[in-house]
């Protein structure tokens, strides 16, 4: 395996180990008769998005930022006790494990979004969709000479150098989940392996494409919003993503998601909360966020969707249920592990 820049905290440890992590600002209760909202959303992103929101409806919030695996070990953790009304996850996985403690949201809400990015049951639904991809550094690599599938990242004598991964990031746990419920167990150990024997890990996604803007590696696996951001900073970075064939395992549609807890006592603000979100908090993402996540309340009128995102109904993925990715998170974060990817 090639040199590694480790973490020095596991962002899912937490779950792994089954204990609580310690979230900034979630100590206490909650202030007064504010909704409080665990997020798992980056806090940079989404603060502008909140106070859109109060701004809209009156409504204030509690906000307790955190990653969004800590952020549901924490809720699971606290059970029937704890403050929080509202879970905005980063991954469908993180919020899937919660399900038994979310209250079933309204039907017309549900009805807003594509029933593939939705609990089935109802209790929780996706807000933006991002796709897996392979950044790649345009000036060093020619995309002619990347692969349609994924999986052939895992080839010994793959030819192009080290490949950036994050792998304690919800992304890419979700992504091996995936692979798990597409190709199988066996497989998917195969596919790391093979991935670690080239692989430079980061902590973050961002890391990876700014490495891949220096020319630290040539490529790496993210989401595809990254490429926007890191060019909104440096519209001049020699990076482009590229998508592998459409119903690849590689191209995962994961969905940040968002659910009301059965305890809450702010029902009729937490719905109102919700529906904002697949309303005019589409139009925040679609035009305003330098994030450009997919809005899946595509009817929402005043979305401008950037005209150089590839429709997201061409890149499809593969056919999994995404409240699945959770499910068995420890074990995944395990194969991850025995792959060395993770030490």
């Amino acid at each position: 395996m090639r040199s590694f820049r480790r973490s020095p905290a596991l962002l899912l440890l937490p779950v792994l180990l089954g204990t609580v992590a310690l979230v900034a600002a979630a100590c206490g209760g909650s202030d007064g008769d504010k909704l409080v909202v665990y997020s798992g959303r980056e806090q940079e992103l989404v603060e502008p998005l909140y106070a859109q929101f109060t701004k809209d409806t009156g409504i204030e919030l509690d906000v307790r930022f955190g990653e969004s695996p800590e952020l549901a070990a924490t809720i699971r953790e606290e059970g029937d006790a704890t403050p929080a009304d509202v879970f905005y996850a980063q991954d469908a996985g993180s919020i899937g494990v919660l399900e038994p403690q979310l209250a079933e949201l309204p039907q017309a809400d549900l009805d807003l979004v594509d029933a593939r990015y939705r609990d089935p049951a109802g209790r929780w639904v996706g807000v933006t969709g991002r796709v897996r991809v392979l950044a790649f550094n345009a000036d060093r690599v020619s995309e002619s000479a990347l692969p349609a599938s994924v999986l052939d990242l895992a080839n010994p004598d793959w030819p192009l150098g080290d490949i950036g991964v994050a792998p304690t990031n919800a992304s890419f746990v979700g992504f091996v989940g995936a692979l798990r419920e597409t190709i199988g167990d066996a497989q998917t150990q195969a596919f790391l392996d093979g991935l670690a024997t080239h692989a430079k890990t980061f902590q973050k996604n961002g890391q990876i494409v700014d490495a891949i803007a220096s020319g630290e590696v040539d490529t790496g696996l993210v989401n595809h919003y990254y490429l926007y951001e890191k060019l909104a900073s440096d519209p001049n970075a020699p990076i482009a993503n590229h998508y592998f064939d459409p119903n690849d395992a590689g191209s995962l549609v994961n969905v940040s998601a968002v659910g009301i807890l059965s305890t809450t006592t702010q029902q009729e603000a937490a719905e109102t909360f919700v529906h904002w979100l697949l309303t005019e908090g589409q139009v925040f993402f679609a035009n305003d966020a330098a994030e450009r996540e997919y809005p899946l309340n595509a009817a929402q009128p005043g979305l401008e969707r950037a005209a150089e995102l590839p429709a997201l109904a061409d890149h499809h993925g593969p056919d999994v249920d995404l409240a699945k990715l959770g499910v068995d998170i420890e074990g995944t974060i395990a194969m991850i592990r025995q792959a060395g990817l993770v030490t």
